[in-house]
């Protein structure tokens, strides 16, 4: 194997205070041991759902299908559920409804939870405490960023009663590599142990694939996807004229920091350093110039954008400023010398890597990829300490630390990739870009159709974003462009063929394009949320998911019931 090394890198040790972040943690991950100990003792677990993969999607489902009733496993590969939110170290992406509607009640409940954690147990300032929209950060990007820490711990609060009940049982470090098949349905997976490797088998009447790559639809045999999909298939404004299999989105290994001005932090120099301090993306349209620049291509022209980067705050430069673009601790939201510096995390266009391919890939290649991708974060930072030029014209902050505990891990980089896209099934429909791109959509309906959302009949949620496509493996540029609120259509949620397995991560029934805008926080959420839902519904009333699509009165409960339950299906007037 081993994707060990990347994927375990220890629990962060328990704090002083029983209020605090870390002690939260380190008690959720010991009560979990414990509480599973004699479960994963067994060599064989039965439950009603099986999830591989501990991302939101995952939790969310897990969370939809415990609330009515069933009992779920979940295998994690690394040692902290919440995916992006947490493991990979991504404040939230989200569109700016988020606060009222657009998105579940549980993502929503989510949200707030982690502003009532802030507020039970650190020291706010008075405006920051009663502030009903509290965003820790204040950072440019989201509304709500915060320590990846925080998520965990809330996130752990959220499930602990199941694991109390033993309703619940979270496989932390073990990752799914085998799985036995009759037919059209999955009977069983194999997981194993990454510390000790030994396998434990977990059978259930149904199976959800939360992997970050879609890692259960090869090893169960089901129909999927890789890669941009050719124009005459997809008949998409923006697919390229011919389809590449291998073509996927960058991926990045992110890392937090903080500056201490008039202190050495400089860390020792990345043995790939030199690669990447001289390495010009080869891309079509051309990038802007090294990678290792504060100038890129700007998304929405591909012309040369210049960003502004000054931890100091003393910048008066009229352009974004880097350091607040991914803060998840303003220090001025905390009472006066709580905290000394203000904490980012980095994951910007100068450490997306560009040069591999993850999916499909054998273990030996994907963490040879991975510490590529790392090498390219590490240089990133000691760039930044060594030389970028600063607005006075110097070069270089020293001052800059990297922070290891945000993200929990020996090295600092994430536990996991940041992975844009995945493997995607075969789906009963599939998401197209003339059903949610703003231009595409009106190119075949020969008409202006302004925001109105695509009104699906099957919908069972909600999301918005722009259709984000960041730099490719195999040189593309960057493709961003504006997207109409969606729904999402329970046909994409169906494979063609297997009756069991379902997909609640990024591997949906989307193309490479509409991936881009079906791909973020809220909406991974929602997806899990509704799979849960529907293996509840489904299995109250002995049919199978693809029966609940195609008979219109079933459907129709389904959707009251869902709707019942905190998920929009439609979005409101404009």
């Amino acid at each position: 194997m081993k994707r060990k090394e990347f994927l375990k890198l220890g629990m962060v040790s328990g704090g002083v205070f029983a209020s605090s972040p870390l002690y939260s943690i380190a008690s959720f991950d010991k009560t979990i041991k414990s509480q599973n100990q004699r479960l994963i003792d067994q060599e064989v677990l039965t439950v009603d759902m099986v999830i591989a993969g501990g991302g939101l999607g995952g939790c969310a489902a897990a969370m939809a299908a415990l609330r009515n009733g069933l009992t779920v496993i979940i295998t994690e590969e690394t040692d902290w559920i919440g995916g992006q939110l947490t493991q990979q170290g991504v404040p939230p992406d989200e569109h700016r409804w988020i606060e009222t509607h657009g998105s579940t009640q549980l993502y929503r409940d989510l949200r707030t939870a982690i502003r009532a954690y802030y507020k039970r147990n650190y020291p706010l300032t008075a405006s920051a405490q009663t502030s009903e929209f509290l965003n820790p950060g204040n950072s440019a990007v989201s509304r709500i960023a915060h320590e990846p820490r925080v998520a965990l711990a809330v996130l752990y609060e959220m499930l602990l009663p199941y694991i109390s009940s033993k309703k619940l049982t979270i496989l932390l470090e073990h990752k799914v590599v085998d799985a036995e098949v009759n037919g059209d349905e999955v009977t069983s997976l194999i997981a194993i142990d990454l510390n000790t490797e030994t396998k434990i088998e977990l059978k259930a009447p149904y199976f959800a694939d939360a992997t970050e790559l879609g890692d259960l639809l090869p090893i169960t045999g089901t129909e999927f996807v890789t890669g941009t999909e050719a124009k005459k298939e997809t008949r998409e404004l923006h697919a390229p004229e011919k389809g590449d299999p291998e073509n996927n989105q960058a991926w990045t290994m992110c890392f937090a920091v903080d500056y201490l001005p008039g202190e050495d932090h400089t860390i020792e120099k990345p043995k790939e350093y030199d690669f990447w301090r001289d390495f010009e993306p080869e891309m079509t349209p051309p990038w802007s110039g090294k990678i290792l620049d504060f100038s890129y291509s700007f998304p929405r022209t591909l012309e040369p954008k210049t960003l502004g980067f000054d931890p100091t705050g003393a910048s008066t430069q009229p352009v974004l400023n880097l350091w607040n673009y991914r803060r998840v601790i303003n220090k001025e939201n905390f009472t006066e010398g709580f905290f000394n510096s203000h904490v980012t995390i980095i994951n910007w266009p100068q450490n997306d890597y560009m040069l591999g391919n993850l999916i499909g890939v054998s273990d030996k290649e994907f963490n040879e990829q991975v510490e590529r991708s790392k090498q390219l974060s590490l240089s990133l930072l000691y760039w930044l300490q060594t030389e970028a030029v600063r607005p006075d014209g110097g070069k270089g902050w020293p001052g800059i630390r990297l922070r290891k505990d945000v993200l929990g891990t020996d090295d600092g980089m994430a536990k996991y990739p940041y992975v844009r896209e995945s493997r995607r099934i075969k789906a009963m429909f599939t998401i197209l870009e003339e059903h949610v791109g703003k231009d595409n959509r009106e190119m075949v309906s020969a008409k202006k159709m302004g925001d109105a959302p695509t009104d699906f009949y099957d919908s069972v949620g909600v999301g918005s974003y722009h259709i984000d496509l960041h730099p490719s493996s195999k040189g593309n540029n960057y493709l961003d462009f504006s997207s109409i609120r969606f729904q999402i259509p329970l046909g994409a949620l169906l494979p063609k063929r297997m009756k069991n397995l379902l997909p609640v991560n990024k591997n949906i029934g989307t193309t490479h394009v509409t991936n881009g805008c079906y791909r973020l926080h809220p909406i991974e959420w929602a997806i899990g949320e509704s799979v849960g839902s529907l293996v509840a519904y489904a299995m109250s009333n002995k049919v199978r998911p693809f029966e609940v699509r195609e008979k219109p009165e079933m459907l129709a409960e389904f959707q009251e019931f869902v709707r019942s339950q905190g998920i929009e299906t439609h979005w409101p007037e404009a």
